[in-house]
């Protein structure tokens, strides 16, 4: 039965696979040569002296499959205020598009910024070009068959039916030659740099690589049943459970966090025009994130078949990431010192100064929930759900999108980008969606929480499983509604990165110093008249 049901899907991928490995031999074969400088796809890559073109393929990436995932995690949103909107269909179903979703928005969004970003970084703080660009632009073309590969198996159903339902053998190994190729390109550019200090940014970039590399093969240990056909995992029962929550909160760790960081740690520099508050700071901050955060993973199984002694591990764990977690927030917000103004002015630092306080608050609620009691409350409800969006909308996303508007104009050789009014809308889109998002599934996680923990008198639950769902209904809707708002902020993005590339400008005023921007007027406020100066 497992056969039939997954032969067509098997299939597809087959044709996937052999569509790609044709492309890739007309290419290598034909020696086909990229654009020449100076057209929209590819940067100035002559005049900068960086391989800089697999780094815009990057950046065009990023926005498109943040708009795919988002678009997607819309939909099942919306099924689960509606549950007729699943269609009745395998393929449609929130089981499949769920984690079509996740995946999406971690892997392909996220996996892209990181990718893009980090080649950029490298070279500029090493000041040498890329080791290997050609094996840079197999690592773009390789991960984006292997996000096709994950994204069509999630929805025919081809995966190892665990807890995340990773994508079959055949991808894990492609992933695994994808990774390798990625990690020597990034450590072949350290060893050949020509700057001797190794600036802090690369340390996280670093650590986000090797340690995903390993997560990824330990998680995704499996004994195909045979070429062509599904795969079982090398653990069960409490190991294959703590398996998977040692990959799943240290892939939060170290793609969703040490990643990022080294994002936030070249980026907020730059675009503030100021020095990192304090270098010493950041070099405690990613020895003890890094140290800390590999042992926090347990405290997602508490009060399961876990032993005792490695829940309270976990919870431990978790709770002294606090420290370090806030450490790099302050030096990420430090940064500004002298620079606070920009907050007004500029919505690109507006953008990280958020992501910086989401990355706060959300590093001080997960710690929070790892603690024994409050997790009895919090543990399977929407809380978590609060909780998690409230890190990848406010933290993830908000890095990424100011990321993405600092690269554009940058790779393209434009003046600036089209629209600093519309990266101004877009904040507001996105911090409109982050609330109403976040705020709904706090209320309504606690509200599951204690609905299902009610007893009467009689010691008999008072509430039934399907009121407590009925109760959730006016929460998912207004969940929904905060999602289509940040995705709107997404769209806009994308149109406004699109313009810059044509080199299309705007026609707005200058954001001159200390002029606040009102994101419901085109035109900048009107300057308050001051008194006249006495005689």
């Amino acid at each position: 039965m497992i056969a039939t049901a997954t032969e067509a899907g098997f299939a597809v991928h087959g044709v996937i696979i052999l569509i790609a490995a044709i492309l890739a031999a007309v290419t290598t074969l034909g020696r086909v040569k990229p654009q020449p400088a100076g057209g929209w796809i590819l940067p100035r890559g002559e005049e900068t002296g960086y391989a800089d073109g697999m780094i815009l393929a990057g950046v065009i990436a990023t926005a498109f499959w943040g708009v795919v995932g988002m678009l997607v995690g819309v939909v099942i949103a919306a099924q689960l205020a509606w549950p007729a909107l699943n269609l009745g269909l395998e393929w449609t179903s929130f089981g499949r598009l769920r984690p079509l979703h996740t995946s999406g928005v971690i892997f392909a969004f996220g996996g892209n910024a990181l990718i893009a970003t980090s080649f950029y970084v490298v070279q500029r703080t090493c000041r040498a070009r890329l080791w290997a660009p050609e094996l840079a632009w197999f690592v773009f073309w390789g991960y984006q068959l292997f996000i096709v590969l994950a994204a069509t198996g999630y929805v025919l159903g081809i995966t190892q039916s665990r807890e995340y339902a990773e994508p079959e053998w055949y991808v894990d190994l492609w992933l695994t030659i994808v990774w390798v190729a990625y990690l020597a390109v990034y450590v072949g550019t350290i060893v050949k740099r020509r700057e001797p200090h190794i600036y802090v940014a690369n340390w996280f970039y670093l650590a986000f690589i090797i340690t995903i590399a390993m997560l990824h093969i330990v998680n995704n240990l499996a004994v195909p049943a045979g070429f062509g056909a599904k795969s079982y995992s090398a653990f069960s029962g409490v190991q294959d459970a703590l398996t998977q929550w040692w990959y799943g909160h240290n892939a939060v760790g170290f793609f969703l966090t040490a990643g990022f960081l080294g994002m936030m740690y070249y980026f907020v520099p730059k675009q503030a025009n100021r020095p990192v508050y304090s270098y010493r700071l950041s070099i405690v901050h990613f020895w003890s994130l890094i140290f800390l955060y590999i042992w926090a993973g347990p405290h997602h199984l508490h009060y399961t078949a876990l032993p005792d002694w490695a829940q309270t591990l976990g919870m431990v764990f978790s709770v002294m990431l606090w420290m370090p977690s806030w450490g790099g927030m302050i030096n990420g917000l430090m940064t500004l010192e002298g620079a606070w103004d920009k907050i007004r002015t500029d919505p690109i630092i507006r953008m990280m100064v958020a992501a910086l306080a989401f990355y706060g608050m959300s590093t001080f609620e997960g710690p929070l929930m790892s603690i024994k009691s409050v997790n009895a409350l919090s543990h399977y409800t929407d809380w978590t759900i609060g909780h998690v969006h409230s890190g990848a909308l406010g933290w993830v996303g908000m890095i990424s999108f100011s990321s993405l508007y600092f690269l554009a104009p940058r790779l393209w050789g434009r003046e600036r980008l089209y629209s600093l009014r519309w990266v101004n809308w877009h904040f507001w889109l996105a911090m409109a969606g982050i609330t109403l998002y976040t705020a709904s599934m706090w209320v309504a996680g606690i509200m599951q929480g204690l609905m299902w923990r009610e007893f009467n008198a009689e010691g008999y639950l008072v509430y039934a499983f399907a009121e407590v769902v009925a109760a959730m209904h006016p929460y998912y809707i207004i969940r929904l509604l905060g999602g289509v708002l940040f995705l709107s902020g997404a769209v806009l993005m994308c149109v406004n990165l699109w313009l810059t590339a044509l080199g299309k400008l705007r026609d707005e005023a200058p954001l001159e110093a200390g002029e606040p921007l009102n994101p419901h007027l085109d035109k900048p406020l009107a300057p308050v008249a001051q008194p006249a100066a006495a005689e």
